[in-house]
């Protein structure tokens, strides 16, 4: 089966000489069109940027500190509420 993606946006972007010499060259090896070359990078490092900001890591001794702070119930008090609006601020869904 057959499947197309419907493609509903456009990017625009401005650059000199050298760089669209480069994207031509880089997307001819790729063996991609300069749009496809230029989408699938920014989308890869896209994700990186988004992996980095989103997610922890913890050294095992954290992560065990971290899951017993999880089973303390907590009271909300003005930082916990002031954490919360700059995060719901910060992060778009």
């Amino acid at each position: 089966m057959n499947t197309t993606t419907v493609k509903e946006n456009r990017l625009n972007i401005r650059c000199d000489n050298h760089a669209r010499q480069m994207l031509n060259k880089a997307a001819a090896y790729a063996h991609v069109s300069v749009s496809e070359f230029i989408l699938s990078h920014a989308l890869a490092s896209a994700e990186q940027v988004i992996q980095a900001h989103e997610s922890i890591t913890l050294d095992p001794a954290d992560f065990e500190a971290f899951l017993a702070a999880l089973d303390e119930p907590v009271q909300a008090n003005a930082a916990l509420n002031r954490a919360f609006d700059r995060h719901n601020e910060q992060v778009e869904r």
